[in-house]
């Protein structure tokens, strides 16, 4: 058996296409889908990821407005920032590039954002309306994830899916998705004191705590699919995941490469969650 390889730039390109003609729709219905972005201070990474959100919204019709400021910028003034975007009926979602300063907490600013705008689901308010089965946002990497597991038609129901890894931004609104899918979870983290008796046993395997090879060969059951939220960088420099993928390869009946797996997907997450805010606003 050799591992399907499941294919986020060609997914990713599938749903952006449908943003982009759903957003015609809006436009024509008098309504342009508007994505507030906020970078605080110079961190390169956060400059380029903040650069590739902006553009993929140009890409899909959607308006992007991009607020920079200096890293001395208050915590009083960047909440007094985010209460008039709440305000602005013509934003529809807003997004605050982390980190953030050491002066701010990034939980109040999370929490400064209206739950109406939350489009990273970050928010308490988001995780407890995915805990309890409400529509609210979901958080665009786990969101990505599961977008990814159903290219590959596998029906969840039933099956066991194992998530390694319990952050709030993936690990535990990962393993919620699974759940609401019918699939019957387990979380696997750094104090589990053996993974491999819990990973061979499942169907579907997410690797979500930014270590190499955190997944091996001898860990996967043949014909399970694995789907790889790692960004790490090989003895080579070489960007990898957190999976053995050349090892895992022939056990597995899909995988995901990195890159051009579940990084694509998170943007246009982002992307969906922005529309959907916006078609809230016509229903």
């Amino acid at each position: 058996m050799t591992a399907q390889i499941i294919d986020g730039v060609a997914l990713s390109k599938q749903l952006r296409a449908d943003v982009a003609e759903r957003t015609l729709q809006l436009k024509s219905k008098g309504i342009m889908p508007g994505l507030a972005v906020i970078l605080v201070g110079e961190d390169p990474a956060s400059q380029v990821y903040v650069r590739n959100k902006i553009k993929a919204c140009e890409d899909c019709g959607i308006k992007s407005v991009f607020d920079k400021y200096d890293a001395t910028l208050s915590q009083a003034d960047l909440l007094a920032h985010i209460n008039a975007l709440n305000a602005d009926t013509s934003i529809h979602g807003i997004l605050v590039q982390m980190p953030l300063p050491k002066h701010i907490d990034p939980h109040a600013v999370i929490e400064a954002i209206s739950a109406s705008k939350d489009v990273d689901g970050y928010s308490t308010l988001s995780a407890g309306e995915l805990m309890t089965g409400k529509p609210g946002f979901n958080p665009c990497t786990p969101y990505g994830c599961m977008k990814l597991i159903e290219s590959t038609g596998i029906n969840l129901k039933g099956k066991h899916a194992v998530v390694i890894g319990r952050s709030n931004t993936v690990g535990k609104p990962m393993a919620m998705m699974l759940l609401a899918a019918n699939a019957t979870v387990t979380i696997c983290h750094s104090a589990t004191p053996d993974m491999k008796v819990h990973t061979l046993q499942a169907d579907v395997v997410v690797a979500a705590v930014g270590k190499r090879n955190v997944l091996t060969a001898d860990m996967v059951k043949p014909g399970a699919v694995v789907i790889d939220v790692g960004m790490n960088r090989d003895g080579n420099g070489k960007l990898c995941g957190d999976v053995d993928f050349e090892a895992i390869k022939p056990i597995a009946s899909h995988i995901t490469p990195v890159p051009g797996g579940v990084g694509p997907m998170t943007i246009t997450m982002l992307l969906v969650n922005t529309l959907i805010s916006a078609e809230r606003t016509v229903r």
